[in-house]
């Protein structure tokens, strides 16, 4: 939560120094964000705990309905400014935590964030949404496995880190005014008219042709 904090107050001094402002977010709109709201809220919630059976099918299903809402929600506003690096990190992170039953955190981005205290704890409370890696873990190179030291004291992994600069471009982007989902101006309609319509009309209206010269244009051109 601390690096999340962290880059959201960075990419709003960026786009401030770039010559944004937060008030022009009114101007973004997201399609479908009811998705990343309910897929957040799952993560959120007690999940089972154990390393087999009913609690880990339970665990691996609501982790991966929760993944699904949110990497649906990337894709419906793919084309807003930093959406796709988000879609990357979350799929990232998607695939490594249904793959294992949760994230898995190696032991050593642990002692670099400043946490190998709680080594004895993981290894004692088993699998969770976090877990410390061992043997049995595949995709482990996407797994927490970088460590940020002291004020910030997180490890994450890569597909954070592209979900972070994700969420920098779109910060900066909306403050900037890209709205994705706003129609372009058009002015009035300005259509062509065929020759001899509605512009030769209004040639005549503005400048009247004589009765006499009407009358004889009309005639035979020999006279009474």
């Amino acid at each position: 939560m601390i690096l999340f904090v962290v880059v959201v107050g960075l990419a709003v001094v960026l786009g401030y120094l770039l010559g944004g402002r937060l008030s022009a977010f009114e101007n973004l709109r997201l399609r479908w964000w009811g998705l990343i709201v309910v897929g957040l809220a799952i993560q959120f919630m007690p999940l089972p705990e154990g390393d087999g059976g009913t609690d880990l099918v339970l665990r691996t299903a609501a982790l991966a309905v929760s993944y699904t809402l949110i990497v649906s929600f990337a894709i419906a506003n793919v084309r807003v400014p930093g959406m796709p690096l988000i879609l990357i990190g979350v799929a990232a992170n998607f695939l490594v935590i249904v793959s294992n039953g949760g994230m898995p955190v190696s032991e050593s981005a642990l002692i670099d964030s400043g946490h190998g205290n709680d080594v004895g704890q993981l290894q004692q409370e088993g699998l969770d949404k976090h877990h410390l890696m061992d043997d049995d873990d595949v995709l482990t190179f996407l797994a927490d496995v970088i460590g940020i030291p002291s004020p910030i004291g997180q490890a994450i992994s890569i597909g954070d880190v592209f979900v972070y600069l994700g969420l920098t471009w779109l910060t900066v982007a909306a403050m900037r005014g890209w709205t994705p989902s706003s129609p372009k101006e058009r002015g009035p309609y300005r259509g062509r008219h065929r020759r001899g319509s509605a512009r030769v009309v209004d040639l005549e209206v503005e400048h009247p042709v004589p009765v006499e010269h009407l009358a004889g244009a009309t005639g035979s051109g020999t006279g009474p």
